[in-house]
């Protein structure tokens, strides 16, 4: 994809979206659960079942949108 992930410098979120050396999106709301999370704590089929029931709730987006790189990237 071309992207760099780093830890969130910004209060609230989980990661910063890199492309090229510029930001692109502060992504994950703290204390919110996402693929990886439920993957590490329940097991991988609840985190599957997690990620169908995101999935079905929000769509990709624009390309490079928040909403896409939430789902391309948490999700």
């Amino acid at each position: 994809m071309g992207l760099e992930v780093k830890p969130s410098r910004k209060q609230g979120t989980k990661i910063d979206v890199y492309r090229d050396g510029h930001l692109v999106g502060s992504v994950g709301a703290k204390g919110y659960g996402d693929y990886g999370t439920y993957l590490e704590d329940e097991g991988k089929e609840y985190a599957k079942e997690r990620r169908r029931l995101y999935r079905k709730r929000h769509t990709e987006g624009k390309k490079d949108s928040r909403s896409w790189l939430a789902y391309n990237l948490l999700w």
